[in-house]
């Protein structure tokens, strides 16, 4: 994989913090558009208390009038617990299971309203019901790049958390830096350190930005090794149980940019992602 990477596109977390909600039928011409990209994997919804996350309350309809037939993306569903777990299990057309994991306390109880230690046993039931179906869980390590919360933050915090997970099983886990405030040191140093050590659990990383600041995150997670980037068109979206004002998820076309600067290989369908550009500037421009 050292001239390719792998994109994962992130319709979901572009919507999910959108207060008028958007049409199932929208959802899934928009989600269509993505399947034609041929990226990795499309992180199209969630299994989560439509209390909580309104946006996605019609998850299991999207997924329902999707066509697959056509696309090797892979799906994911993010699920916040055990029940989420076993609904979202209940559809073979999904690959992955993505568990929000946050090494904030604060963090961990806003999002999933349970503690770092209840979320430890939450994860562990979550990887039991995946390896039982055959699907692998994508865990999100959360504020893996800094801590605006004012708990405890430090590579050998989130080192000795990669070591729990991979205990536990864990293949795969995206560090992500959920508020935006991850410093380009802090990035290159985690993933130089935990790629050679872990070589069984591939790392990704999900970087919120502002539009400026975009290069020098993904230029760091590159130089560090990572090779799987998360990713929304045009950088909509964030994360609504962080901070009250959003920062926008990493724009894939700049992953893109990126990618074709340095020769890498993404598998992505440059005239479909051109025509899904076109569809996110009118869903977002009539639903923001």
């Amino acid at each position: 994989m050292k001239n390719s990477l792998r994109i994962i596109e992130c319709p979901r977390d572009a919507m999910q913090g959108i207060k008028a909600f958007i049409p199932t039928s929208d959802k899934v011409n928009y989600l269509q558009s993505l399947l034609n990209c041929n990226f990795h994997t499309l992180d199209f919804g969630s299994f989560v208390s439509p209390k909580a996350i309104p946006q996605m309350s019609d998850t299991a309809e999207v997924l329902k009038a999707l066509d697959l037939s056509k696309t090797k993306t892979k799906l994911l569903s993010i699920v916040a617990n055990e029940r989420g777990a076993v609904d979202a299990l209940q559809y073979p057309e999904i690959d992955y299971l993505g568990y929000p994991f946050s090494i904030s306390e604060n963090f961990q109880m806003r999002n999933t309203h349970k503690s770092i230690e209840e979320s430890v046993v939450v994860l562990e039931k979550i990887i039991d019901l995946a390896t039982e179906k055959n699907k692998e869980v994508v865990t999100y390590l959360s504020m893996g790049f800094g801590n605006p919360y004012g708990d405890p933050w430090s590579t050998e915090i989130v080192a000795s958390w990669v070591s729990k997970l991979d205990s536990m099983g864990v293949k795969i886990i995206s560090l992500s830096d959920t508020v935006g405030t991850a410093k380009t040191e802090d990035i290159q140093m985690l993933f130089e350190r935990l790629i050679p050590r872990y070589p069984q659990i591939e790392f990704g990383a999900h970087l919120h930005t502002h539009p400026k600041s975009w290069k020098p995150k993904v230029e760091a997670a590159f130089l560090g090794g990572c090779r799987r980037f998360d990713g929304a068109i045009q950088g909509f979206g964030g994360c609504p149980m962080a901070m009250d004002a959003l920062t926008g998820n990493m724009p894939t076309e700049k992953i893109l940019s990126f990618c074709s600067k340095h020769k890498l290989e993404t598998g992505v369908n440059w005239m479909a992602f051109e025509a899904a550009h076109n569809k996110a500037t009118d869903l977002f421009s009539k639903y923001h």
